[in-house]
């Protein structure tokens, strides 16, 4: 009997060189495709079928990784490594998914914010104040981002002088959600906590905007300690995340303009208001100037009549002293007489010109 020149496996052991090999040729593939036969076991395993016209392949991937709903008859877009399972059934372990097409994209939409309005994510009660005047805020962007250099730019021109945080992320992309998200996570977990967190990019398409749709970062801004502003211009309609942030911002522009006043516009209302009331201010001052130089007056009379009062006093006793001098009384024709009146002693009278001596003759008792 002829010997074979081929190699002869196990069945364990052709599956690991199979799957070698298709490690070394495709160690991820991006399949687009329509989702079919969609379930979830035990809350934690999730399977389909990805087909088109000519074909169907097994999908299997974990809940965690489903960032976005899926559902029969979606067009989705998979990142996943090709495997052969141990029971020789070819399957795509998943990556990641994201739904691709207008359609399918709107409808992963209107799934997902059904399920997080349910929980009262969009709630507007929920929604915080931003700090009127913040002296020191994150910002989440891209750097090299048009809408990042806008706002840093306008933030600057309309105020200035505020501390600003950047973490550097992607904003469009597969990798986009996680790193918005891990820029969230260490903004609320710094000890001296910003006023407030901006997250801007300028617009984009609706695939390339579908990062703000990610059920994760959603959670992550809802769940922020500080509040949030999310300025991100784009042609579709609001996103997810534009709706669970406290405030939305139309363009990264918007954004700026929201956060902080213009200084000009103040210094021109300030003035403004100024001579607005100088004409009020300069009419009280003169009222109270009068009001003092008044009371000045009724102090200065009351302080007159006093005066006048304690004069009058003086000169009434004064008169009254004179009408008691003995030279005034004298001068009336009346004596004063000193001595004992006694029969022979001698006594002296005065007058208002003369001091007499006398001896008394007679003494007469009334």
């Amino acid at each position: 009997m002829e010997k074979s020149l081929n190699p002869v496996f196990s069945v364990s052991d052709f599956i690991a060189v199979a799957n070698q090999t298709l490690e070394y040729a495709f160690p991820t593939v991006e399949i687009e495709g329509e989702v079919a036969s969609f379930k979830v076991n035990q809350s934690k395993f999730v399977f389909f079928d990805i087909k088109d016209t000519g074909g169907s392949i097994g999908c299997f991937m974990t809940v965690w990784q489903m960032r976005v709903p899926i559902e029969d008859g979606m067009k989705v877009i998979i990142s996943a490594v090709p495997k052969l399972t141990q029971w020789g059934k070819f399957s795509l372990t998943i990556k990641s998914i994201r739904p691709s097409g207008e359609g399918a994209l709107k409808k992963s939409f209107e799934l997902l914010k059904a399920k997080l309005d349910k929980e009262g994510l969009f709630a507007p009660e929920r929604k915080r104040l931003l700090p009127r005047l913040p002296r020191h805020v994150a910002v989440i962007s891209s750097t090299q981002a048009a809408g990042y250099v806008d706002f840093i730019k306008i933030l600057n021109d309309r105020w200035g002088g505020i501390k600003v945080d950047v973490a550097h992320v992607q904003v469009q992309g597969s990798g986009a959600p996680d790193q918005i998200i891990k820029a969230i996570d260490y903004f609320n977990q710094q000890e001296q906590l910003p006023e407030v967190i901006v997250i801007v990019r300028g617009g984009g398409s609706a695939d390339d905007l579908s990062t703000f749709n990610d059920e994760l970062l959603v959670r992550a801004i809802a769940g922020s300690r500080v509040p949030t502003l999310l300025g991100v211009g784009h042609e579709i309609d609001e996103s997810l995340s534009d709706m669970v942030a406290d405030v939305r911002a139309a363009t990264p522009s918007n954004a700026a303009q929201i956060l902080v006043p213009d200084k000009q516009e103040i210094i021109r209302s300030v003035n403004n208001q100024i001579k607005a009331l100088l004409p009020r201010i300069l009419q009280i001052i003169s009222q109270q100037k009068q009001i003092i130089r008044d009371n000045l007056m009724s102090a200065v009379n009351s302080v007159e009549r006093s005066l006048n009062d304690q004069i009058w006093k003086i000169n009434s006793l004064k008169n009254t002293l004179n009408q008691l001098n003995p030279e005034v009384i004298l001068a009336r024709g009346y004596a004063l007489i000193r001595g004992k009146t006694s029969v022979g002693r001698v006594i002296e009278i005065e007058t208002s010109k003369y001091i007499i001596g006398a001896e008394v003759k007679n003494v007469t008792e009334k």
